[in-house]
């Protein structure tokens, strides 16, 4: 069956995962942000193994037949990721993706997920994952939903403002939801409690150098150990708060650890739309130095300094972001870094 995003976001958390999962469109962050969902709710409920099938012009489309058909003995449901950038599978994706669907494997959950889709997409393998599941079009927003996207979003990170301040955001992301959703993220972490107004956005938003989270996170995405400490360090001294700057490593974090589980790289790192682009580069460059077992343990050494600075572990907060900071920066030296 079709459904909207918010249908699928209210019956995602209800009951058992259907066999198969299409979720497409343009508008890359929703994209992202609903297969993320559906990730993490397949992980709840027990998918541990996850196959990760990036398409490209030479792609193998008996991996897929594969994927069904082989089980860890470690895990008994997998989900089989299967991304198709496009949105256009081929003659031969297109039967392989019906036939998957026709019969779909026990245990196992097919998600598709495309960066484009309209009518000129839709054929046999879509129907197909409609009969099986669920499909999830991804529409832009309109020029009048997006002030009402940014309020929604805003509240969900704490952040209330007022109508001019939602108006003037919208006007300066023009339609970009990335950017919105980027630049909400930062004011959160300076305005977080209180109601930000329409000249509050305008100095915040001009006052670049006030965002040195965002400069910390890209120096150590750059490789610049030295010059990331040293903002760790002036954050310390300015007496800010730790679990705030968190979140925005954490997304960084997942950002690394998806492109480095994904078959072509390359190719995932493209998919999710890094803005501005200039941002890429530091990416690649990260993901050089460390494979997918030590970004993962990055987002292990978030949920213990979340922990520790929540009084729920033992240790130095601040000592232990400093460890991670070092480690982004350092991937092949981490080893000793991470516990």
């Amino acid at each position: 069956m079709a459904t909207t995003l918010s249908a699928f976001r209210k019956q995602l958390p209800a009951g058992e995962l259907k066999s198969a999962y299409l979720i497409a469109g343009a508008e890359h962050l929703l994209v992202i942000e609903a297969a993320d969902a559906l990730r993490a709710r397949a992980k709840e409920l027990g998918y541990l193994e996850r196959d990760v099938l990036d398409v490209d012009a030479h792609f193998d489309w008996n991996r897929l037949a594969d994927a069904g058909q082989s089980m860890s003995l470690f895990a008994s449901r997998k989900l089989v990721d299967l991304r198709l950038p496009t949105g256009k599978p081929g003659k031969e994706g297109s039967a392989a993706i019906a036939e998957f669907c026709a019969s779909p494997p026990p245990d196992t959950v097919l998600l598709v997920t495309a960066n484009d889709w309209s009518k000129k997409h839709e054929g046999a393998w879509s129907s197909a994952i409609e009969r099986a599941g669920v499909f999830v079009p991804v529409w832009p927003l309109g020029r009048g939903e997006l002030p009402d996207w940014i309020a929604t979003r805003a509240g969900s990170r704490g952040l209330a403002m007022t109508a001019g301040a939602i108006a003037l955001l919208a006007d300066r992301v023009e339609g970009n939801l990335l950017a919105a959703a980027q630049e909400i993220d930062k004011l959160a972490l300076l305005h977080a409690g209180r109601t930000l107004d329409e000249r509050t956005l305008e100095a915040s938003v001009a006052d670049d150098a006030r965002y040195d989270v965002f400069r910390l996170a890209d120096a150590a995405l750059g490789g610049d150990a030295n010059r990331a400490l040293h903002i760790v360090a002036g954050l310390r001294a300015e007496g800010e708060e730790l679990i705030p700057m968190l979140g925005w490593m954490l997304t960084q974090l997942r950002v690394l650890a998806r492109v480095s589980s994904a078959s072509n790289p390359t190719l995932a790192l493209r998919s999710e739309n890094i803005w501005p682009k200039t941002r890429t580069s530091m990416f690649e460059r990260a993901l050089k130095g460390g494979g997918r077992a030590h970004w993962e343990n990055c987002l292990a050494q978030v949920g213990r300094i979340d922990r520790i600075a929540k009084g729920r572990g033992d240790g130095d907060a601040w000592r232990e972001f400093e460890r991670l900071v070092a480690a982004i920066a350092a991937p092949r030296k981490a080893a000793g870094l991470l516990a």
